[in-house]
């Protein structure tokens, strides 16, 4: 990232690394950047609090610090005591370190508890401009804001709780342009799988990625943060979508949003979030909206994806060694056949819901797609809003019934089947249909095959019992 004045022409996340900078790193030292807002959930948090407590420290600003329970919670029955023991430990070590240290926190059972990275914007907790950290890769989710938004270790989190700041080494910046107009039945989830599958997983390593192009400016909220979420998928620090009007609209009236004068003024500082006409990228990806379809993938990491018209690709075709073997292997994993159509490839569970995919946006889209139709006998269903806000919500508007009448299984709020962390996992050689973001061996759950799709596809998938879009299907009849 430029170490230059403010009065060079800058990018997006150039600025909100200046307007942070405590300290500037000398001889090679990291920089020491302000930290203004900082999420624990219970996995992450124990050693860090504990580390506080040996130190005889406080907490520095529980102003600035929120918990919520979301990784080892269950969804089915969220009022009796959590069976697995790890589980119901790591819970009720977050609830004791939070009442000690002073912290808010949203526990089961809370009208706001949820997925952290739900949780925080729809509270407005979130807002352009800021640093938002949180021991969790899927931190970059609020860099949708336009905030550089990330996910820190163990170490880090204590180190943020102890001074309130977090040493780094400055970034590269990427600019992922994406121009044209989405066609029906492409999403934001698209787009990121998209993207992924173009630089691979690690072509974002070392930089933050701002998301920027017709296409991006046409996404709600909702959509953006999906693709800000998979960032990480891509080995980026970040992604970042400068605030637009769009944001403003998001973010205004929210619990924690300014009010009156300061929302004028806030909003004045957040429109000079937006990379200047001049500032150079380290390096740039143009990715053409027009074409796009739905995606899926079908190996075992998120770049291994193509269009969903496509087929089982054969690792034959792969030029370089070492992705011929990957993708050798897993297909082997998979159990896929080079040369099968992706349409034609069953699954055994339906999974909408993490962090990724389980807003109310994502629910309603999901719903319409499976409203007045018949689930496929041999698939298993499961809808896990991210929040119990977004949850609530989903009952109001009907949602709920619509997938029980389809012959889903409608939960309480949590991680859930993102990964195995809780009741919510894949038997043994189970292929998952998954709006979540990893499908890594075991991701969710020992043996379990996934591949990653969007709420959309998830649902058309539900309907034909194969991996499938909504255009696939036959017209609702009256």
């Amino acid at each position: 990232m430029s170490t230059e004045t403010q009065s060079a022409p800058l990018t997006l996340a150039e600025k909100v690394w200046q307007q942070h900078l405590v300290r500037r790193g000398e001889d090679g030292q990291p920089d020491l950047l302000y930290i203004d807002l900082h999420l624990i959930h219970e996995v992450t948090s124990p050693q860090a609090f504990e580390g506080l407590r040996l130190a005889d420290r406080p907490l520095r600003r529980v102003d600035l610090t929120i918990g919520t329970e979301d990784h080892n919670t269950p969804t089915e029955d969220i009022f009796s005591t959590i069976a697995d023991q790890t589980s119901r430990k790591q819970i009720e070590a977050l609830r004791s370190n939070t009442e000690e240290f002073g912290v808010r926190l949203h526990p089961l059972g809370d009208d706001e508890q949820g997925i952290v990275h739900v949780v925080g914007p729809q509270l407005g907790l979130t807002m352009p401009g800021m640093t938002v950290v949180c021991g969790d890769s899927h931190t970059s989710t609020h860099g949708a804001f336009g905030s550089l938004a990330m996910g820190i270790g163990t170490s880090e989190v204590e180190h943020v709780m102890a001074t309130q700041t977090l040493p780094l080494t400055p970034f590269k910046t990427m600019s992922i342009r994406v121009d044209g107009h989405l066609r029906p039945g492409v999403s934001s989830k698209d787009i990121i799988l998209a993207v992924i599958a173009k630089i691979g997983t690690g072509g974002g390593q070392g930089y933050v990625l701002e998301y920027r192009g017709t296409a991006i400016e046409e996404l709600s909220m909702e959509a953006r943060m999906t693709i800000c979420n998979m960032s990480i998928e891509a080995g980026a620090r970040a992604g970042m979508i400068a605030p637009d009007e769009t944001t403003f609209d998001y973010v205004k009236g929210r619990p924690h949003a300014p009010e009156g004068e300061l929302w004028d003024q806030a909003v004045e500082h957040w429109r000079s979030l937006r990379t200047d006409d001049d500032a150079v990228f380290d390096a740039e990806v143009v990715i053409d909206a027009d074409t796009l379809e739905p995606f899926v993938t079908w190996g075992t990491n998120p770049g291994q994806g193509v269009s969903l018209s496509g087929e089982v690709p054969d690792p034959e075709d792969f030029t370089d060694d070492s992705a011929k073997a990957a993708a050798q292997r897993a297909l082997t994993y998979m159990d896929l056949t080079p040369g099968t159509p992706l349409k034609e490839v069953p699954v055994d569970v339906v999974f909408l819901g993490s962090c990724t995919n389980s807003r109310i946006e994502d629910l309603r889209l999901a719903a319409e797609v499976v409203r007045g139709r018949t689930k496929a006998p041999n698939v298993e269903m499961m809808v896990v809003p991210g929040s119990q806000k977004v949850r609530l919500q989903a009952q109001e508007e009907g949602l709920d019934q619509i997938f029980k009448d389809f012959g889903a299984d409608w939960r309480f709020a949590g991680c859930s089947m993102c990964l195995g962390m809780n009741p919510d996992q894949l038997a043994p050689g189970q292929r998952c249909a998954s709006t979540s973001n990893r499908n890594f061996e075991g991701r969710q759950g020992k043996g379990g095959r996934t591949h990653l799709v969007s709420p959309v596809v998830a649902a058309a998938t539900a309907v034909r019992g194969t991996l499938s879009a909504p255009s696939d299907l036959e017209p609702v009849s009256v």
